[in-house]
Protein backbone atom coordinates (compact mmCIF):
# COMPACT_ATOMS: atom_id res chain seq x y z
CA UNK A 1 0.00 0.00 0.00
CA UNK A 2 3.20 2.07 0.47
CA UNK A 3 3.85 1.69 -2.88
CA UNK A 4 0.50 3.35 -4.14
CA UNK A 5 0.48 5.97 -1.54
CA UNK A 6 4.02 7.41 -2.59
CA UNK A 7 2.72 6.89 -6.49
CA UNK A 8 -0.49 9.49 -5.39
CA UNK A 9 2.10 11.46 -3.55
CA UNK A 10 4.51 11.91 -6.63
CA UNK A 11 1.45 12.28 -9.06
CA UNK A 12 -0.45 15.18 -7.25
CA UNK A 13 3.16 16.76 -6.70
CA UNK A 14 3.70 17.18 -10.18
CA UNK A 15 0.40 18.54 -10.96
CA UNK A 16 0.88 21.14 -8.35
CA UNK A 17 4.52 21.75 -9.84
CA UNK A 18 2.95 21.83 -13.51
CA UNK A 19 0.21 24.34 -12.27
CA UNK A 20 -2.71 21.98 -13.17
CA UNK A 21 -5.94 23.07 -12.68
CA UNK A 22 -9.16 21.63 -10.16
CA UNK A 23 -7.31 18.88 -9.47
CA UNK A 24 -9.23 15.89 -7.92
CA UNK A 25 -8.40 12.61 -6.45
CA UNK A 26 -11.10 9.72 -6.75
CA UNK A 27 -10.85 6.92 -3.75
CA UNK A 28 -11.50 3.52 -5.91
CA UNK A 29 -11.09 0.93 -3.85
CA UNK A 30 -13.86 -1.25 -2.99
CA UNK A 31 -15.68 0.51 -5.90
CA UNK A 32 -13.61 -1.17 -8.93
CA UNK A 33 -10.82 -3.18 -9.73
CA UNK A 34 -9.74 -0.96 -12.15
CA UNK A 35 -7.52 0.81 -10.37
CA UNK A 36 -7.06 2.75 -6.49
CA UNK A 37 -7.13 5.96 -7.12
CA UNK A 38 -8.49 7.91 -10.16
CA UNK A 39 -6.50 11.50 -10.37
CA UNK A 40 -8.48 13.97 -12.53
CA UNK A 41 -6.71 17.58 -13.55
CA UNK A 42 -7.25 20.49 -16.03
CA UNK A 43 -4.66 22.22 -18.41
CA UNK A 44 -4.87 25.42 -19.87
CA UNK A 45 -4.27 24.40 -23.47
CA UNK A 46 -2.96 21.47 -25.42
CA UNK A 47 0.31 22.45 -24.52
CA UNK A 48 0.20 22.84 -21.11
CA UNK A 49 -1.63 19.04 -20.90
CA UNK A 50 0.81 17.41 -22.72
CA UNK A 51 3.67 19.18 -20.23
CA UNK A 52 1.98 18.33 -17.20
CA UNK A 53 2.10 14.48 -18.20
CA UNK A 54 4.91 14.59 -19.93
CA UNK A 55 6.31 15.60 -16.43
CA UNK A 56 4.00 12.96 -14.34
CA UNK A 57 5.76 10.14 -17.01
CA UNK A 58 9.59 10.95 -16.74
CA UNK A 59 9.20 11.23 -12.60
CA UNK A 60 7.23 8.07 -12.37
CA UNK A 61 10.18 6.75 -14.43
CA UNK A 62 13.04 7.96 -12.38
CA UNK A 63 11.46 7.04 -9.26
CA UNK A 64 11.34 3.68 -10.03
CA UNK A 65 7.64 3.06 -11.05
CA UNK A 66 8.11 2.09 -14.57
CA UNK A 67 6.54 2.74 -17.68
CA UNK A 68 2.82 4.03 -17.48
CA UNK A 69 0.89 3.34 -20.18
CA UNK A 70 -0.38 6.21 -21.97
CA UNK A 71 -3.11 7.14 -24.39
CA UNK A 72 -4.21 10.49 -26.07
CA UNK A 73 -0.51 12.17 -25.96
CA UNK A 74 -0.42 13.40 -30.12
CA UNK A 75 -4.00 15.46 -29.61
CA UNK A 76 -2.91 16.47 -25.64
CA UNK A 77 -7.15 17.34 -25.68
CA UNK A 78 -7.27 14.26 -22.75
CA UNK A 79 -4.45 12.02 -22.03
CA UNK A 80 -4.32 9.41 -20.22
CA UNK A 81 -1.47 7.93 -17.77
CA UNK A 82 -2.63 4.19 -16.67
CA UNK A 83 0.12 3.41 -13.49
CA UNK A 84 -1.82 0.33 -12.38
CA UNK A 85 -2.96 1.30 -9.08
CA UNK A 86 -3.49 5.18 -10.12
CA UNK A 87 -5.22 6.51 -13.34
CA UNK A 88 -4.70 9.56 -13.93
CA UNK A 89 -6.67 12.06 -16.79
CA UNK A 90 -5.27 15.36 -17.48
CA UNK A 91 -8.18 17.13 -19.76
CA UNK A 92 -8.66 20.38 -21.72
CA UNK A 93 -11.39 22.06 -19.65
CA UNK A 94 -13.99 21.86 -22.74
CA UNK A 95 -13.29 18.01 -22.89
CA UNK A 96 -13.49 17.54 -19.02
CA UNK A 97 -16.76 19.45 -18.91
CA UNK A 98 -18.33 17.16 -22.14
CA UNK A 99 -17.25 13.57 -20.39
CA UNK A 100 -17.50 14.78 -16.84
CA UNK A 101 -15.80 11.49 -15.11
CA UNK A 102 -16.49 13.04 -11.65
CA UNK A 103 -20.12 12.63 -12.25
CA UNK A 104 -19.45 8.95 -13.09
CA UNK A 105 -17.87 8.22 -10.11
CA UNK A 106 -20.79 10.32 -7.83
CA UNK A 107 -17.78 12.41 -6.62
CA UNK A 108 -18.52 16.77 -7.26
CA UNK A 109 -16.90 18.22 -9.62
CA UNK A 110 -14.32 21.45 -8.55
CA UNK A 111 -15.62 24.76 -7.99
CA UNK A 112 -14.61 26.89 -11.50
CA UNK A 113 -15.35 23.77 -14.11
CA UNK A 114 -18.35 25.37 -15.73
CA UNK A 115 -20.43 22.46 -17.23
CA UNK A 116 -21.59 24.62 -20.23
CA UNK A 117 -18.55 24.41 -22.10
CA UNK A 118 -18.86 20.80 -22.92
CA UNK A 119 -21.04 21.90 -25.45
CA UNK A 120 -18.82 19.46 -27.99
CA UNK A 121 -21.45 17.49 -29.39
CA UNK A 122 -23.77 19.23 -31.82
Amino acid sequence: MAKVADLRALTLGCLDEMKAEETIAIDLAGKTSIADTMIIASGRSQRHVGSIADKIIQEMKAKGFGNARVEGLPACDWVLIDAGDILVHIFRPEVRGFYNLEKMWGVDRPLGVDPSLGALAG
